[in-house]
Order: structure tokens, then sequence, then C-alpha cells
């Protein structure tokens, strides 16, 4: 995966290429080149493509990974404060732990939006039991609650549903 500090590198010498095409543009309306529209065309490409790098050279592509987190799949999100995650049923307190703070991490986004009575994100983690044949119930094993508004929250609140483990199948 690329960095911001390639970003950076391609964005510069992008901007170098498209202030040399954009010379040789100059030079061919100049001297009535031909060839003058196909390089307005190029210095047009390479204006869009120089324009296109910036913006990746500022912002940061890392993810955070979470040590001991566990595959999850994400089942409903309104795109504000709610969202629910579904995992495996053979999932334990501790890799939700770490799975709760992954999804955290994963679904922030600066552009959701809260309410004055919640302003914070709520991740739901649930998995699906079958109590008996042709009975599926979603299970909810826990939760987190981070800030809308800090990348950084340190303050977030996990719930990890202990009595909803029991009901969870064994394998044997």
């Amino acid at each position: 995966m690329f960095s911001t500090d390639d970003f950076a590198r391609y964005t510069q010498w992008s901007g170098i290429a498209t202030l040399i095409f954009a010379v040789i543009t100059l030079v061919g309306f100049i001297f009535k080149w031909g060839i003058r529209f196909r390089l307005a065309g190029a210095t047009g490409f390479m204006l869009v493509l120089t324009g296109g790098f910036f913006p990746l050279s500022l912002t940061p592509l890392t993810r955070t990974v979470i040590p001991g987190a566990i595959r999850y799949k994400l089942v409903f999100d309104n795109g504000s404060s709610k969202a629910v995650i579904a995992t495996s049923p053979q999932i334990t307190p501790l890799q939700l732990d770490a799975t709760l703070r992954q999804a955290a991490s994963d679904l922030f986004s600066y552009g959701r939006l809260g309410t004055r009575e919640e302003n914070q994100l709520t991740v739901r983690a649930r998995t699906i039991v079958h109590p008996e044949p042709g009975l599926s119930v979603p299970l909810y094993l826990g939760q987190v609650k981070r800030s809308l508004s800090n990348r950084d929250d340190s303050e977030m609140k996990i719930d990890i549903y202990e009595d909803k483990f029991a009901q969870l199948p064994t394998d044997t």
C-alpha cells in the first residue's frame, strides 16, 4: 500500500512533468506545431493527475490494527451514530473486546453526524445462534461507544455481555 510520503513524491514529479508539458505546449502554440492541441490535452491530463496526487499526499492512508481482533462483517450502518457488526459464534470475550475496538476504529469518520442527545458512535456486535433446527436468533454480545469528533478517543466505553456468552454453542 502506498504511503503519504510516496504520494508526496509522486505529486512532486507529476508537478514537474506538468510544468515541462506546459512549456512544450506553449512553444508548440508559438511555433504553430500541428501537435499543439494534443500537447494541450496531455498538459491538462497531467494537471488533473497532479491534482489527484496532492490530496493523497496530505491524508494518512494507514489503518489501525488492534491485536487479537477477529474478522467481522458490517451488517448495519446508518451513516450517523449506529452500526452493527456480525462475528463468529466461536468468539471469546477477549476477542470481542479487541474486535469492538477494531470496528470502532475502522468505522470512525469525521463525516458522521450525531445529535444533541447522542453524540457518540455506538457499534454493537452480534452473532446468530440456532437454538433448534430451522430457528435463527440474533444474539448481541457487546457494544462500544466512542466519540464522533475525536479519532483518538481514550474514553471509549466497551460493554461485554458476559451472560450472553453462556448461550453460545460449544464445540464438542
